[in-house]
């Protein structure tokens, strides 16, 4: 999406602080909790952190970035431009453990990216994109599509392989298309997309090449709502994904009445170690008091959406 606006005003934050107010929302909230790092588990997470690398953030807002980062074992990130000038800021302030790999940019100049622990996780062989061939095109296809046709990604999923313990996985990072969310070919192109990762994730599930059948896609899959009846929800679980119930029971936006961001998993596989532990971490609502009450709603979340992020991280735990 394009640049917010640089909010008109400033504040003035003690990052020190900042964080303890997150680490304490996290730990006090009902629904906020989350596991600490174990041996026995893996952390995922995926979060839209909104045009990293065009908006103009500072060592204090990567410091509170990675702060949540931080808590998880491995991070698939969205909208992180092309230029890592924000990449390379959000790494700084992460443990000299953190890693990053990496896609080429693609639509709206963007990158898609997993950061990592590598004290507890190690990359694999497997990286790639996932593109659908033109003679294959004609496949992906949707009973309820009157009006798009599947003509490829506008950024192609990022898929990479890792192992943590015993577990050799497969994850596919996603930004779906968007576009006009009150136009019939926007939204159908959008679920073209969601079923094409997961007509990718299935087969490659099954096949006897592939390097590990635990597969999972994560991302920002501008999914409006959690409900059988949305297109984008039915086409990303029509092979068999499954999206799990999230302990916190809110939407990923600000504003909280969006799905946007999932992981998606079968229940076979990484499916079967999920713990059922799963949520959204609502950041905006642990940091910035004192914003919150000198300022209108519209402009706390002016400063959240341009410093941080419009969206916040989804989580999930798998045991080993």
């Amino acid at each position: 999406m394009p640049s917010f606006p640089k909010p008109s005003f400033t504040f003035d934050y003690d990052a020190d602080a900042e964080r303890a107010a997150l680490r304490h929302w996290r730990d006090t909230q009902p629904g906020r909790a989350i596991p600490a790092k174990d041996a026995n588990r893996l952390l995922l997470a995926t979060w839209n952190i909104a045009n990293l690398g065009a908006q103009d953030r500072g060592p204090k807002d990567y410091a509170l970035l990675a702060e949540v980062i931080s808590w998880f074992d491995l991070v698939a990130v969205q909208e992180v431009k092309n230029n890592r000038i924000g990449l390379n800021g959000l790494m700084a302030a992460l443990p000299a453990s953190w890693r990053t790999l990496y896609s080429d940019a693609a639509g709206n100049d963007e990158r898609m990216t997993f950061v990592y622990d590598s004290e507890r996780v190690k990359p694999r062989e497997l990286t790639g994109e996932v593109a659908v061939a033109p003679s294959d095109l004609k496949n992906v296809t949707l009973p309820d599509t009157t009006v798009a046709k599947f003509v490829g990604f506008d950024r192609n999923p990022y898929i990479a392989s890792f192992e943590t313990g015993p577990l050799v996985f497969c994850l596919v990072n996603v930004h779906l298309y968007y576009g006009d969310d009150t136009a019939i070919e926007a939204i159908e192109r959008r679920a073209l997309e969601a079923f094409a990762v997961a007509q990718w994730c299935k087969r490659e599930s099954k096949s006897h090449y592939a390097l590990t059948p635990v597969i999972a896609a994560l991302g920002d899959f501008n999914l409006p709502k959690i409900d059988p009846a949305d297109p984008i929800f039915k086409a990303l679980t029509k092979t068999g994904l499954q999206l799990p119930q999230h302990s916190t029971q809110i939407g990923s936006n600000l504003l909280g009445d969006e799905h946007y961001d999932q992981v998606a998993f079968f229940p076979t596989g990484a499916g079967a170690k999920f713990t059922g532990n799963s949520g959204v971490f609502d950041f905006d609502g642990g940091v910035f008091a004192e914003l919150w009450a000198t300022k209108t709603p519209v402009q706390f979340r002016s400063f959240i959406k341009y410093y941080l992020s419009d969206h916040r991280p989804l989580w999930a735990e798998f045991g080993l």
